[in-house]
């Protein structure tokens, strides 16, 4: 396939070229490592990476990084995971549209035509073996099985009516218990749980500006607040107060399924001009507790900037260039790897600005000043492979094949 848009690819030394090949050679479930033994636990092969830039969406291969897709689309639009392994929602103003990049297959990539309706798409969430879509416009949300896309036709799905339109997101555990936030058009203040009957399990209002969510050890779900958090466990609503009163905004949960602690965004200045910031919370969902951690100096980030990775650590994309790694049980950043230059916040959120993507044990990760995708090693903080574009990288999204 003629690749338009690739100017260059390089690999990065020669012990990267060994971890490449070492990469390409891995069954699924393993990955380059920084020994001698095959490592575990990491980037399968057949992976694909979608891109997003003004006006079309590129799908690389997940270990060259070379372009075996590329597709027209509106000027901005989102890419989330759908779930499968394969596929990737695109948020698109009809609604979400489905990408299949054919990772871990021989099929070629295709923005297909097919499209879960939604009246202004918001939040996509993946969790025991559903995914949901949420509707901004109606606050309703789909619910499909992602293990059923990829026939001719959109999977059996079921719409969840909300009550007022807001810039909301759901969630469903695995028992049915269907959580899902409150507000209307003038605000939003809190979230609801109902079992899978639709019979109102818990609720609360304490949580101005509610935004986010995600799902720790033990099914306890997070939602971030402009004062603190709410914590869902076990039908039980939980406040967890900011240390900063009254503004102290949480508006995003970067979580692991296997770890009590949830790391999230961080501000305390609702005045504060721009996106970036520069501390993090690590909320206990044991403990109920919830700090605030200042990033190393002159490292600062936005919400498309942190991800969790191996041994459940948090990986920080900064705008010093580097990824600094955190220790979300002791609080202790523990490393850090320059990836890429450093770069500026952008003036909308939208704008093209770094982003990370963690699957396995690597990160891809975007440079939009330098038109570039990165392939890193977590485990060692070497960059395997980059490639240059001729277009700009905005958001990112990852089927592991």
């Amino acid at each position: 396939m003629r690749n338009p848009h690739l100017l260059r690819r390089s690999a990065i030394g020669a012990i990267a070229v060994g971890a490449i090949l070492a990469l390409a050679s891995c069954s699924a479930g393993t990955s380059p490592s920084s020994s001698a033994e095959p490592a575990t636990d990491a980037e399968p092969a057949g992976a694909r990476v979608a891109v997003a830039y003004e006006g079309g969406i590129l799908v690389l291969d997940g270990e060259t990084l070379e372009i075996v897709g590329d597709f027209q689309s509106e000027p901005f639009t989102r890419l989330n995971a759908a779930g499968d392994d394969r596929h990737v929602m695109v948020t698109m103003s009809e609604g979400f549209q489905v990408l299949d990049t054919a990772a871990g297959s021989a099929d070629d990539p295709e923005l297909t035509d097919q499209i879960f309706k939604a009246d202004t798409p918001g939040h996509v969430v993946r969790h025991a073996g559903r995914t949901l879509l949420y509707a901004d416009g109606t606050s309703d949300t789909t619910i499909f099985d992602p293990a059923e896309l990829g026939a001719s036709e959109l999977p059996a799905f079921e719409t969840v009516e909300g009550a007022e339109a807001h810039h909301g997101v759901s969630i469903m555990l695995e028992d049915g218990t269907f959580l899902t936030t409150v507000g209307n058009a003038d605000g939003r203040n809190g979230i609801v749980a109902k079992d899978a009957s639709g019979h109102e399990i818990a609720r609360s209002d304490k949580c101005p500006g509610v935004h986010g969510e995600g799902t720790a050890k033990g099914e306890v779900v997070v939602f971030g607040c402009e004062d603190g958090a709410l914590v869902y466990s076990g039908g039980q609503i939980t406040k967890v107060a900011a240390p900063d009163q009254p503004y102290g905004r949480m508006g995003n949960a970067f979580v692991s399924e296997t770890s009590a602690m949830v790391v999230g965004d961080y501000k305390s200045d609702a005045d504060a001009e721009g996106y970036l910031l520069d501390a993090v919370t690590l909320i206990d969902t044991e403990a109920m507790t919830l700090d605030v951690i200042d990033l190393p100096e002159g490292a600062a980030y936005t919400f498309r900037d942190i991800a969790r990775g191996p041994d459940d650590l948090a990986y920080i994309l900064a705008s010093d260039g580097a990824i600094h790694v955190l220790d979300p049980e002791t609080g202790e950043f523990t490393d850090s790897h320059p990836v890429v230059g450093p770069w500026e916040g952008p003036r909308e959120w939208q704008d093209p600005h770094p982003a990370i993507v963690v699957t396995g044990d690597v990160a891809y990760i975007t440079e939009p000043a330098a038109s570039s995708v990165h392939l890193v090693d977590l485990i060692t903080g070497e960059v395997l492979e980059s490639a240059e574009l001729d277009v700009t990288p905005n958001e990112i999204a990852a089927a592991v094949g």
